[in-house]
């Protein structure tokens, strides 16, 4: 059995580190990341998407939309949903 690793069928299918092909699917990913921590932390506090829109102003289809893309966000909005939405302090790492 020929066992590859996730990067080995990324790097095949997706394309080498560095390539646009790549960047773009790293990215996507990252979004989908942010989205899916976003609704684990709402589920784990036990919040309706509605509960989450009214605590930072915002209406469901928005929470909803973060959680399905993730995508398109500011850094102030994500903030809003980490800290004063779901009581949580938000760290951002940059990487080289």
């Amino acid at each position: 059995m020929n066992t590859k690793t996730l990067s080995e069928l990324e790097d095949k299918y997706v394309g080498k580190q560095g390539t646009p092909e790549r960047d773009a699917y790293e990215k996507e990913l990252s979004d989908l990341m942010i989205g899916f921590q976003v609704r684990n932390a709402r589920i784990k506090l036990d919040l309706t998407q509605e509960e989450l829109a009214e605590r930072i102003n915002k209406k469901r289809a928005f929470i909803s939309r973060i959680e399905n893309d993730g995508s398109n966000l500011t850094i102030k909005t994500l903030r809003d949903i980490v800290e004063r939405g779901l009581g949580g302090k938000l760290n951002i790492e940059v990487q080289f």
